[in-house]
């Protein structure tokens, strides 16, 4: 293997998905087509200690790149709790009080109105999300974003899979190509190396000849 060193955030967040069952290894049938070696739920991480150690490793991966922005938005369903808890995580462990916001399905006809919660859209938003599939929600995301008068920074991802699409690039690739940075905590090299370092030998296996295979 490559003998690089997982980064702190990386192998912890790898043990929790594992172990909370969000990261499972087998045969998965995927939306493409594609017979996947594992499989991703994030919505596994459904408990208080989960999604504080989930937040806590976002934050870390987030602090850790060079990507400046000046707050969070978190797209419906999933980027809700976690773009909450990662501002928790920002305030609580490293004392940075970071504005943020998340958007309706549907618009609110009554009250404030409207599809956005939370800090009015300003500056640098980085986006949070679990994973990057078809890009489809990025893109509105970064419309909602733009329309408020603010700029997209990019996105932090739980998992970057690493694996090409339609174009032979990968999610994460056609996502920079727009000018935008992709920060994920964990990457499908990192799990290839997380279970090097574990001795699976045979989800290893599976895993390096699906990359061999589909790889970005």
């Amino acid at each position: 293997m490559s003998g690089e060193m997982l980064k702190p955030w990386t192998a912890r967040f790898l043990e929790l998905a594992h172990r909370v069952e969000a990261l499972r290894f087998g045969a998965f049938m995927l939306k493409s087509g594609r017979q996947s070696p594992y499989f991703f739920n994030a919505g596994q991480f459904s408990t208080g200690s989960a999604i504080a150690t989930l937040s806590s490793c976002y934050a870390e991966a987030i602090l850790a790149d060079p990507t400046p922005f000046d707050m969070l938005y978190g797209p419906a369903y999933k980027g809700i709790p976690l773009v909450t808890a990662i501002a928790v995580s920002f305030a609580r462990d490293h004392g940075i009080d970071v504005p943020f916001a998340y958007n309706r399905k549907e618009a609110k006809d009554h009250g404030e109105g409207g599809h956005l919660v939370g800090a009015p859209l300003r500056g640098r938003v980085l986006i949070v999300d679990d994973v990057i599939s078809a890009g489809t929600s990025i893109r509105e995301s970064i419309d909602l974003i733009e329309s408020g008068g603010a700029i997209a920074a990019g996105i932090a991802i739980a998992l970057d899979r690493q694996e090409r699409g339609r174009d032979e690039r990968s999610a994460a690739d056609a996502i920079r190509a727009d000018g935008l940075a992709v920060i994920s905590i964990a990457a499908l090299d990192d799990l290839v190396t997380w279970l090097d370092e574990r001795g699976a030998n045979k989800p290893l296996e599976a895993m390096i000849g699906y990359r061999n295979r589909y790889g970005a």
